[in-house]
Order: C-alpha cells, then structure tokens, then sequence
C-alpha cells in the first residue's frame, strides 16, 4: 500500500513538474505575443518632423532617456549632440530587477529598422528580434496614444544625425527574466481628444508625459501603491543624494495652492537649459527633465494642470531631496 501511494506521489510530483516546467518553457519561447510589425511607410515631411521633436523632446520626452544628460547641472539638461544616441542606465543599484539600457535611437542604430518595427516596440514593448522590453520604457502609455502621434514620432527619428553608440545589452533576473515575456500587449491606439475638450485632452498629454509613471510611489515591485496616484514620493538615487518625485495631486502638499499660470511659469522658469547652475557633490538635484518639458506649450501644460485638478487629492508631504550622508574622517 505505501508503495503504490508513494509512486502515486512520484508521479503527481513528476507531473506538476512537467506542468511548470511546458508553462515556463511557453513564457521563455512563446511570449511576448504581439503578432508581426505592421506594415507601415510614414510620410516624413517636415510638419510631420516637427510634430515629432515636439513630442519626443517636450512632451513624451524619448531624449530624457535616450541622450546624455549632465547631472553635474540642476535637472540634468541634456548635453547637445546627443540626441537619441542611448546609454543611460537603470539599474540593480537603483532597485531594478536586472540592468536595462536606453537604446540608441539615431538612424545609426534603427537605420535597418521598418517603420513597422519600430512602432511595434514603441507601442508594445517589443523590439525588432521578438525580445520583450521592460517597462521603464512606458510603451504601455504610448500604445494609448494616437497613431499619428507615434508616426509623428518615428519620423522624427529618422532625422536625428546618426551617432555610432554601442549600448549594452539588457538584462533581466530571475523571474523577471520570465516576468517580462507576459507584460508586452497589443494595441490598438487611441484617439487625441480635441484641445477644447480639456480634461479629455489634459489626460492624454498626461498620460503621454508619463507623469503619473514618476510622480506614484511604488511598491518593492515597481507597481504604484493603491490610492496613491500622482501623490508623489517616488524615489531616484542621484550621484549627491535621492530624489523624490513631487505630490502633484490637488491637495494641500501638492498643487492645491497653485493657480493655474503658476503652475505654466514653474516650467518656463527652466526653459534655457545652458543657464543651470552646477551642482556641488552636496548639492541638491532633480530627476525631473525640466529643461525638456519647459518647451512644452501653453495649452499643454495648462491641460495637464486642468486634468491634475480633478484626480484625488492626496496629502502626502513629500521631501524633494535628501543629500548624501557626509563621510566623516576618523582616526
């Protein structure tokens, strides 16, 4: 009787084992499933062009990650000439499940890519050879956002000056190795509201900033913590300290007080990027890209403020900045 009841368990083990092991092989081989690139030739033309710097530089902001940014200056502008050339890191140190790299984006780079190609892996997290991207990368925003808008985008691209930048590849722990094959999705897009449409429209430009990506504390899982939308708190380590993410909700610590041209002229104080101060090894700094979105213009940074104004409130005191802490000679 013990026998047949422990091969009995034998084989139960050896089946869940062969159940897990057909599941993990699907998630590692068979995912992400998003189906083919589409086939797309976009019209680069120069309104089309310039749509696209606009929103690759002031609103998506695709240059705060994939240039060069000099953190030796407050809100680390971005250092002219590279422009879309990749590199930046987000990595263990910083919390992440593995090391992630920004691509470089010149046609030195996605010179080989079809426009399909590239608006598959901006709008689902998928890149050229069927790997899936992690989601610093907010494809999931952008796979909201109106086509035209990322064709927009992707024509811009095409222009930027060719940088020969060789970027390492990423890499992903366990199980966010296995994780990150179930996250890409496909997409239909949606629409642009009408500008007059306020709301409607400050949720979409929101939404395409990203600015609930940053501005929502997360988990030990990188998932935003329930209720706490936009309330900020959200933390970066920086060379000279940790930056937090400001409470951007309607409440009293965050922009309850702010009317709406004061919130306008927070930005547009930040609009010469050459005019910023270095900063110490002390000196307190800002992850925000306040250089790149202080081009954004009126009616879209007044939209964002007119959508912001009707989230939750959240009081929630956010310190912007807390430095290093000084190392002390001893004897």
């Amino acid at each position: 009787m013990r026998k047949r009841i422990r091969k009995a368990l034998t084989f139960l083990i050896v089946g869940l084992l062969v159940i897990v092991g057909a599941g993990l092989a699907f998630i590692r081989l068979g995912l992400p499933d998003v189906g083919p690139a589409p086939l797309l030739e976009i019209d680069s033309d120069a309104a089309q062009i310039e749509r696209g710097r606009y929103l690759a530089n002031h609103v998506a902001a695709c240059m705060d990650c994939h240039s060069t940014r000099d953190f030796t200056k407050l809100t680390g502008p971005m250092v002219a000439g590279t422009e879309g050339k990749g590199g930046e890191g987000f990595l263990r140190e910083q919390g992440f499940p593995g090391n992630y790299y920004a691509p470089n984006l010149t046609p030195a780079h996605l010179g080989t890519w079809t426009d399909g190609e590239i608006y598959r892996a901006i709008t689902t997290g998928v890149s050229r050879d069927g790997r899936a991207l992690f989601p610093v990368m907010p494809y999931q925003n952008f796979g909201q956002m109106a086509p035209d808008d990322i064709h927009a985008i992707i024509a811009y691209l095409r222009s930027l000056k060719p940088i020969q930048h060789v970027v390492p590849a990423s890499e992903s722990d366990f199980p966010m190795n296995f994780i990150i094959n179930t996250i890409p999705a496909k997409r239909e897009g949606g629409k642009r509201p009408a500008p007059t449409d306020q709301i409607a429209y400050g949720k979409y430009i929101t939404m395409f900033a990203g600015c609930g990506d940053c501005h929502t504390p997360v988990d030990a899982q990188g998932q935003g913590l329930p209720g706490m939308s936009f309330a900020g708190g959200r933390e970066f380590p920086m060379p000279t300290g940790t930056a937090r993410a400001a409470n951007i909700t309607p409440a009293q610590s965050g922009i309850g007080k702010w009317t709406r041209e004061a919130f306008i002229a927070r930005f547009r104080a930040y609009t010469n990027a050459s005019a910023q101060p270095t900063v110490g090894e002390e000196g307190t700094n800002s992850i925000m890209p306040w250089t790149m979105y202080a081009h954004m213009t009126d009616q879209d940074l007044g939209a964002i403020y007119d959508y912001l104004r009707t989230v939750k409130p959240v009081e929630h005191t956010v310190p912007p900045f807390t430095p290093k802490p000084r190392m002390v000679a001893t004897r």
